[in-house]
């Protein structure tokens, strides 16, 4: 699982170092703002997969003496970075595009730019996915930031393309800058919903209805369990944390109350890999 993480995030960084260059040498030749915005946004892709890239592997650390819930969170605090980058260039590209509208500049090689955009979106499409299914399967939250940040760049990519296409086909200089403002407005909406989800992770909010409603069956439908209480779940990264109270006959020897308790820890752990579950264990009490 862990090479599938880090090669992922490396092909995210390759794919964000080429088309920023790329981007940025259209946007001198041609003088199009649009274009420029969209080379500061790979620009700061190319900061975020790299943080995607470390976090992920700092991340995969097993737990040590300092650390002994392990580095999870390592993920979720780059998640949150890479929002704040998102929010940084929403400032940049407003900026310019409002510059741009007040004092009109003439985009030229308009050729170079829609053959550079076209093969950007096609490409910002191809690794996003490829990217995301990874981040999902491994429930990795640096991964699905930065698959976040690949598919805003695809987006961005077909809205500057059409605002291109619209400088080519009428001559409207300022529809370049127009194209630019929508983009911040989607960037700015991507960065608050990224922000948001990472926010909550490190704040140790609980897992989704559903899961927790898994954890429940998986309880109630466990031979010997009278019940259950104190049910706890946060997430780290990837890796769930599960901590929870059942109750068992009070006749049962600490043995069997052991082995039903470790086997239902392994069983929510399958369910919900990667997953760390602790199980307590109280007798029953006909006066609770």
């Amino acid at each position: 699982m862990e090479w599938e993480k880090r090669r992922a995030a490396g092909v995210s960084v390759a794919f964000n170092i080429v088309s920023t260059i790329i981007k940025l040498i259209a946007a001198v030749l041609t003088g199009s703002v649009s274009l420029l915005s969209e080379a500061a946004h790979s620009l700061t892709d190319v900061f975020a997969s790299s943080i995607a890239l470390i976090s992920v592997t700092a991340a995969a650390a097993p737990p040590d003496e300092e650390h002994p819930f392990g580095h999870g969170k390592i993920e979720s605090l780059a998640g949150f970075g890479e929002s704040i980058l998102l929010f940084g260039v929403v400032v940049y590209v407003v900026v310019e595009a409002v510059m741009r509208l007040v004092t009109p500049q003439p985009i030229v090689q308009l050729d170079l730019g829609l053959w550079v955009m076209a093969a950007s979106s096609v490409g910002a499409l191809g690794v996003a996915r490829y990217v995301g299914r990874i981040g999902y399967r491994t429930h990795s939250l640096a991964l699905k930031s930065n698959a976040q940040h690949l598919m805003v760049d695809f987006v961005t990519s077909v809205g500057v393309l059409v605002g291109l296409l619209a400088v080519h086909l009428t001559g409207v200089t300022w529809s370049d800058s127009v194209v630019a403002l929508g983009l911040a407005v989607w960037m700015t909406i991507g960065a608050w919903r990224l922000a948001r989800q990472a926010f909550h992770d490190l704040i140790d909010i609980r897992l989704p209805d559903e899961e927790v409603a898994r954890i429940g069956a998986l309880v109630e439908h466990e031979p010997g369990v009278l019940g259950y209480h104190r049910l706890r779940t946060r997430r780290a990264g990837s890796l769930r944390y599960v901590d929870m109270h059942i109750v068992v006959p009070r006749e049962w020897s600490l043995l069997e109350a052991h082995d039903l308790a470790d086997r239902l820890e392994k069983r929510i752990e399958t369910e919900l890999a990667p997953a760390n579950v602790v199980i307590h264990v109280d007798p029953y009490d006909p006066n609770r």
